[in-house]
């Protein structure tokens, strides 16, 4: 039987206290960067290790640094004088020994990884040159494993914890928490940069919330070559902030809505948020995997969270990046039964178990009026189990790029 606890958790909703702070670091913010090179490059390997063995082997690429490079912005175009510096690190199964042939199978890890990660970057920042404005440095560390241990993996037995570790989720999200993941979407989408070309990649949502008041403080970066002048860079701040407002209007419809963009601006002085390639990264702002968004997209003080860094690391049997996906997903299921107002999730693993057989996973409920957590319970460990019982779909998920990791 597994430990599964279920509680009643007898505190107001998010939507019902009185203040709420919620953060999302963009795309292009370098801390963001460094998280979808990291994941980038894992599951490159993921696909090139199943290509050739039918099997994930062990890597963690979740050590990725980001060191600022040396621009000159103006208005109309300004140029990149030094490039940005990417460090890929970690460690990750570079050859395999066949013991039978009594010959070492070498694998392309370096090449898989800087490609993954220099096709990554043409994705999120549309305006530089890979080649030119970024370095991309591949130090992973070596790895080895015996051939007769891959085909082992492949009898899908249930991977092992690599360590002690757990995982957090919450759902559903709130309405501040919506709004501010949703603005940040939608000022990176396809759509808004083909309208609005001068808008870049490095966006920071912040969002407060007091009591019915929420106030919305974006950070945007403009690109230089799109604003001749403080004129047109003051039009494309209003414009998006009218595009804002008609989104906050459409989420946060019962809630009065402020939207602050590039608040230290000085147009007087002509000192604004302008950039040659659409980030801070290209003038000395750095970046590390893991200092940003959790697994859901946001930064939430007031809920609880876990500070683990999970984009790069194996999808296999690092709980560290599984359970914190996981949760999120046993939450959001466990939210949509009638009664559950509210839901958190933690689940506990103990180095050397089976990640199926966590050594706890609590979940607290807030109910609805009227509802009792005993009608709620058989529901809520239903859905544990059933996550559990596949818990290698969750595997499947990371892989293909269909669950989030920042």
């Amino acid at each position: 039987m597994r430990n599964i606890i279920v509680k009643k958790l007898d505190l107001p909703s998010i939507e019902e206290r009185p203040v709420e702070i919620v953060e999302r670091k963009g795309l292009g913010h370098p801390d963001s960067i460094c998280d979808g090179i990291a994941e980038s490059v894992s599951r490159a390997l993921c696909k090139m290790y199943k290509e050739k063995f039918g099997t994930v082997l062990h890597h963690n690429t979740d050590q990725v640094e980001l060191v600022g490079g040396h621009a000159y912005p103006k208005f109309g175009g300004g140029e990149m004088v030094g490039p940005i510096y990417i460090l890929l690190s970690g460690r990750a199964t570079m050859e395999i020994h066949d013991k039978e042939k009594n010959e070492v199978i070498k694998l392309p890890v370096s090449t898989v990884a800087v490609k993954a990660a220099k096709e990554y970057l043409k994705k999120v920042l549309r305006n530089a040159d890979i080649d030119k404005d970024v370095i991309v440095d591949c130090r992973i560390g070596q790895g080895s494993v015996d051939l007769v241990d891959v085909f082992e993996r492949q009898k899908n037995e249930v991977p092992l914890a690599n360590d002690t570790s757990f995982g957090v989720g919450y759902a559903p999200l709130s309405t501040t928490e919506k709004l501010v993941l949703e603005i940040e979407k939608y000022l990176n989408s396809e759509e808004l940069k083909k309208e609005l070309p001068a808008v870049g990649e490095d966006i920071k949502v912040m969002g407060l919330r007091e009591g019915k008041k929420i106030t919305l403080t974006i950070a945007m970066a403009v690109v230089d070559k799109y604003v001749k002048n403080v004129e047109e860079y003051k039009k494309v701040i209003e414009e998006v902030r009218k595009r804002v407002e008609k989104i906050a209007k459409e989420i946060a419809k019962d809630y009065e809505v402020e939207v602050c963009i590039n608040t230290a601006d000085d147009y007087e002085r002509e000192s604004v948020f302008l950039t040659v390639i659409g980030t801070s990264a290209e003038m000395g702002d750095d970046g590390s995997v893991g200092r940003g968004n959790r697994v859901n997209g946001l930064i939430t003080p007031f809920r609880p969270m876990s500070m683990e860094a999970a984009s790069g690391k194996n999808p296999i049997n690092h709980v560290g990046k599984i359970y914190n996906i996981l949760a999120n997903l046993i939450a959001n299921d466990i939210a949509k039964l009638d009664g559950v107002k509210e839901c958190y999730v933690r689940i506990l693993s103990q180095i050397g178990k089976p990640i199926d057989q966590p050594k706890a996973l609590d979940i607290e409920i807030i109910t609805e009026e009227g509802y009792k957590l005993e009608d709620i319970e058989p529901k809520a460990k239903e859905i544990a189990n059933k996550w559990l019982d596949n818990i290698m779909e969750v595997t499947e998920m990371i892989i293909e790029g269909k669950v989030t990791t920042f």
